[in-house]
């Protein structure tokens, strides 16, 4: 595999904000139709809000700088009324800062609801464009039924407080069932080797498939740099478990295809129903879907 040119950095932030601001029809001919010759493999770090998953992407992200060019992308929730967001994440990852092959950007989630940001899949393909060779992914904080970034990522980490049963037993019917690893995070508080052992217990219940990948469950704290050594370590194991299969890639090829396909169909639906007038609410029910196919047709094919 060639060696990448040097990062444009510039050039990089360039082509983020304009992709962060395409409209839905300039997302539709930017869907590509095959995989890119050169994928950045995808790291997903995702888990309820405070469970301290900023803190725990950065000192990740230093253990696996030796890999290549890395890139962090870190989605803040977006006000739904004024639409704005408190970047944090830049913030609170400045450790990071000076290394020419790191790139770090914070995203608003704006109009999705699912953990993760508007138009993200594209930015994604933008980053392989890039010469990437991984891309660490952190989402919104999360609760049961948030798990759209499983699609979009190779592995995903699911990160929880020691003391947090409650939010576990929330958990247990969606998201708990997507993580390839369990991240017991600030395992230097009270509760962390209880709260690992709920967590194995729910896990033993789970039906799997045969040669099924079992996801292992790690604590991990700050002030101790072999636990994230660890997750580094157990991530290169799914990694490999991942890529021994070619029909687990074209599986996940396919659910991130249907998930953009998805994501730009909601965005068409939306805008052609915010562009109706008051009036248009008070028709029948067929003929309020038949104008708003109209639009949608009209915007793909204009």
């Amino acid at each position: 595999m060639s060696t990448p040119p040097p990062l444009d950095r510039w050039a990089l932030s360039r082509a983020l904000t304009r992709m962060a601001n395409a409209s839905t029809a300039e997302l539709a001919r930017s869907a590509p139709c095959v995989g890119p010759a050169r994928a950045a493999h995808r790291i997903g770090v995702t888990g309820a809000p405070g469970a301290g998953k900023s803190t725990l992407v950065g000192h990740l992200a230093l253990e696996r700088l030796a890999n290549g060019r890395l890139g962090v992308l870190a989605v803040d929730p977006s006000s739904p009324k004024s639409g704005g967001a408190i970047l944090g994440d830049r913030v609170r990852m400045d450790d990071l800062a000076g290394s020419t092959e790191l790139y770090i950007r914070s995203l608003g989630s704006r109009r999705t609801s699912d953990g993760l940001a508007d138009n993200l899949p594209e930015m994604l393909d933008i980053m392989d464009t890039f010469g990437f060779d991984e891309v660490v992914l952190e989402t919104v904080g999360v609760g049961q039924a948030e798990y759209a970034v499983r699609a979009q990522v190779d592995t995903l980490v699911l990160v929880l407080l020691p003391e947090s049963g409650d939010t576990v037993q929330a958990m247990k019917a969606g998201i708990m069932e997507m993580a390839d690893i369990f991240v017991v995070n600030k395992s230097d508080l009270p509760g962390a080797q209880r709260m690992a052992t709920d967590i194995q217990r729910i896990a033993a219940v789970t039906q799997r498939a045969a040669g099924a990948w079992r996801a292992p469950i790690l604590l991990t704290s700050s002030s101790q740099p072999d636990s994230i050594r660890a997750l580094s370590e157990t991530i290169d194991l799914h990694r490999t478990w991942r890529n021994a299969d070619p029909q687990r890639r074209q599986h996940l090829r396919a659910q991130r295809a249907r998930y953009r396909l998805r994501r730009l169909l909601e965005m068409h639906v939306a805008e052609a129903i915010t562009a109706q007038s008051d009036e248009f609410f008070d028709i029948p029910r067929e003929q309020q879907l038949a104008t708003v196919m109209g639009a949608m047709r009209m915007a793909f094919d204009p």
